[in-house]
């Protein structure tokens, strides 16, 4: 009797989604072989095993909002949610998101909620995607509420990207600067120091201190490599305690051009996510909650755990950030309007769109600051290289005989 190949993909007892291949005389033979192991199958199908891949693909922000979009409008039309699930995972193309579907799909069809499913695989769906799901099953308005999610994960993609832009020009600037300061005084400088040592000509302040750190840069190169890793390692690590991220995300919001910036993002990022979780219906205890963790920013998340503290013992949202020189007083005012009028939801999606043009705003206005300050801090350094190996050389010039 002929065996054939048979692709599968199953879960195991603890919930592990597993991907492979069996021989087997039948479709049938193969899944009991399966069963048989203690595995759920969900999916088999004849045929080849797909390259194998060496470094697995991961999932996107962008496949995310794409996957949530297609959800929103196959629920709207009347699909059944293991029936979205399971027409998304036949034209999914990533095989690691193909997987994290029909474990979706397995895990729905078999009795559980989808907000559930979805937060056995939080590296993808966050605490808030999760939250607002569970909002849309208690009100049973999933697909509307899959609309809403992905239009904030995108504006939420937006913002991130416009930041990363306007923070990428100064980074490449100073990556050049230092690349070329390196060069200069390894390379460039060391071969001018024979020529001022034969013609013992006293050496100028500039030149003499370009000297002494082009020689220790050379002499003493492995010091710097590991003094620079010591900051990386220390930076990568500290930033990670609560001290450290204290210390950073001050540093940030207090920048002298791109503070503002900071600011802005972290606020736009915290209304948006508390308006859109008041509007779905979420309890105001868990929206203040989720609205300190998509922050970003350390003193912004205290700032909202400080309001939930306040508002669980019967303070208003106004009262508990009135004169907190985090928030602006417009914005102070604009709450109070929307808890006094009851359209908090509304006035905070206003406020955030609000801040995003501000953060457009400020980017450009950065951009445009930034640009000739890193312009102007090149020019210094390299005119200061050359200077100090020019001056020796006008000196020699001048001096007779």
């Amino acid at each position: 009797m002929t065996t054939a190949t048979y692709q599968y993909s199953v879960r195991d007892p603890l919930g592990n989604v597993h991907q492979g291949s069996v021989d087997a005389t039948s479709r049938d033979d193969a899944e009991q072989q399966l069963r048989r192991d203690g595995f759920a199958v969900l999916e088999l199908q004849e045929g080849d095993a797909p390259p194998i891949q060496i470094i697995p693909r991961g999932i996107s922000q962008t496949e995310i909002i794409y996957l949530t979009n297609q959800l929103s409008i196959m629920v709207d039309t009347g699909i059944t949610l293991s029936a979205a699930l399971n027409g998304i995972c036949a034209q999914e193309e990533n095989p690691t998101l193909k997987c994290v579907m029909l474990d979706l799909k397995a895990r729905v069809e078999g009795g559980e909620d989808f907000s559930t499913a979805l937060a056995n695989h939080s590296d993808y769906f966050d605490t808030t995607y999760v939250a607002m799901v569970r909002a849309s099953e208690q009100t049973g308005s999933l697909g509307t509420m899959l609309e809403r999610i992905s239009d904030y994960l995108r504006k939420e993609v937006e913002t991130r990207g416009k930041v990363l832009a306007a923070l990428a020009y100064p980074g490449v600037m100073m990556v050049l600067a230092i690349g070329v300061t390196i060069f200069l005084l390894t390379y460039v400088l060391p071969k001018f120091e024979p020529l001022f040592t034969r013609k013992g000509v006293a050496l100028p302040m500039p030149t003499v201190v370009m000297m002494t750190l082009s020689g220790a840069l050379l002499n003493y190169w492995w010091a710097w490599m590991i003094g620079a890793a010591t900051i990386s390692v220390g930076y990568f690590y500290g930033s990670r305690t609560e001290l450290g991220r204290q210390l950073v995300d001050g540093f940030k919001i207090n920048l002298p051009i791109l503070g503002p910036l900071f600011r802005k993002v972290a606020i736009s990022r915290s209304i948006r996510t508390l308006g859109t979780m008041v509007g779905s219906g979420v309890s105001m205890l868990d929206s203040l909650k989720l609205a300190s963790e998509v922050a970003g920013n350390y003193h912004y998340e205290q700032l909202w755990l400080h309001v939930l503290d306040r508002v669980t013992t019967g303070s208003t949202i106004k009262d508990s950030i009135q004169g907190n020189p985090l928030i602006p007083s417009t914005l102070v005012q604009m709450i109070d309007a929307g808890e006094e009028t009851g359209k908090l939801d509304y006035v905070l999606a206003k406020c955030s769109d609000y801040y995003d043009s501000e953060v457009d705003l400020s980017l450009k206005t950065a951009t445009s600051l930034i640009e000739p300050i890193m312009i102007t801090v090149m020019g210094v350094i390299v005119g200061g290289i050359g200077m100090a190996l020019m001056l020796p050389i006008f000196k020699l010039s001048s001096t007779p005989g």
